[in-house]
């Protein structure tokens, strides 16, 4: 039985900026055949869209607090839903 998709747009505060948290992220993302895409914000937060089926992106969501060994994450914040390129994860530039 496979889960229904989920997409979800977060928002991901703390020290993740300079710590390789984009690269991890999208290394997570591949590994669990998830679409979507990650990128800096000039506020020092990630912003990511995370789109596959529902039970691998809640797992990709609990990971999300994990991160890189530098990395520290203090809040995920749902974002209103958008619709990624179905297949594929990339690293965006910054916004």
């Amino acid at each position: 039985m496979t889960a229904d998709p989920l997409t979800v747009h977060v928002l991901i505060e703390g020290r993740v900026q300079g710590v390789g948290y984009r690269a991890w992220c999208a290394d997570e993302a591949e590994a669990r055949h998830l679409s979507g895409w990650v990128r800096n914000l000039k506020s020092g937060a990630v912003e990511a869209v995370f789109a596959g089926p529902s039970d691998i992106v809640v797992d990709m969501l609990d990971v999300l607090w994990q991160g890189p060994s530098f990395a520290r994450v203090n809040t995920i914040k749902d974002l209103d839903p958008v619709e990624p390129e179905r297949g594929v994860f990339a690293i965006r530039e910054n916004a």
